[in-house]
């Protein structure tokens, strides 16, 4: 597996012109990237349309932070995938422990969004993550592997070929949370490597496994070198592009030289 995904999800903070700032600078930025790694953003929904008219000449893929999976309906305040691909977005994030901490999301849900974004030819971005009680009860693994077999119920072969998986420890995640030791990561990733394999004969071991977690620049390059993470979805350390920037410079030069 040779790409290797960095990006971030914006989640409540930049106002459209925030957004539109960012993404302009972030585009200069790219633009000395190397073609191995693929770059995305995931701002709120009402910053999407003026966003994508900058990163369609880019190479910034652009997400959205969740979906409803119906295409109509009497469903208040929901988006739909018909929505989003009219506006051209490429990545749907699901499954975000916030929308089940908040909004009781569960993995059923998650599966039928899952299908909506690909009958649409989106990307789905599904996170999964255990809490400090699952960890504490060393029943992460079990939690880990169920979240994954319900997420991706019902999916081909060629259909799991375009799903990403974002392996975030709630306990790790957020203002107040703690940065993952390295080992732990390499064996939660590891196990989710087997899993994959375990559901999906062909593709299983081509679906990008991406880590994140209070990664920040200090620590980013101790997950980037596990074997089976494929990339890092970034918070707060790569909402100001300064910052977003030195990670992306020093993760070039310690990848390619």
């Amino acid at each position: 597996m040779n790409k290797i995904w960095i990006g971030t999800n914006w989640k409540m903070t930049k106002t459209i012109e925030e957004g539109l700032s960012y993404t302009e600078d972030l585009k200069k930025i790219a633009e000395n990237v190397s073609s191995a790694i693929e770059l995305f953003i995931i701002p709120s929904y009402t910053a999407l349309v003026s966003i994508k008219e900058l990163t369609s000449s880019s190479r910034i893929h652009l997400g959205a932070q969740n979906m409803h999976w119906e295409d109509s309906g009497p469903y208040t305040g929901e988006i739909s995938p018909r929505m989003l691909d009219e506006i051209g977005i490429d990545i749907i994030e699901l499954g975000h422990s916030e929308r089940r901490q908040y909004y009781n999301e569960n993995d059923e849900d998650i599966n039928k969004k899952v299908l909506a974004a690909l009958r649409y030819g989106m990307k789905p971005l599904i996170c999964i993550g255990e809490n400090i009680e699952h960890k504490s009860n060393n029943i992460s693994k079990e939690t880990l592997a169920s979240q994954l077999k319900v997420c991706l119920k019902g999916l081909t072969d060629e259909q799991a070929r375009n799903v990403m998986i974002a392996y975030e420890p709630v306990w790790a995640i957020g203002e107040k949370g703690v940065p993952a030791d390295a080992g732990y990561v390499a064996e939660i990733h590891t196990y989710l490597r087997k899993t994959l394999e375990n559901l999906f004969d062909h593709s299983g071991s081509s679906i990008p496994l991406l880590y994140g977690g209070s990664v920040n620049r200090e620590n980013f390059l101790n997950y980037i070198d596990i074997t089976d993470v494929n990339g890092l979805f970034i918070g707060r350390s790569a909402w100001d592009t300064d910052s977003f920037r030195e990670i992306l410079e020093r993760l070039e030069k310690h990848l390619y030289g």
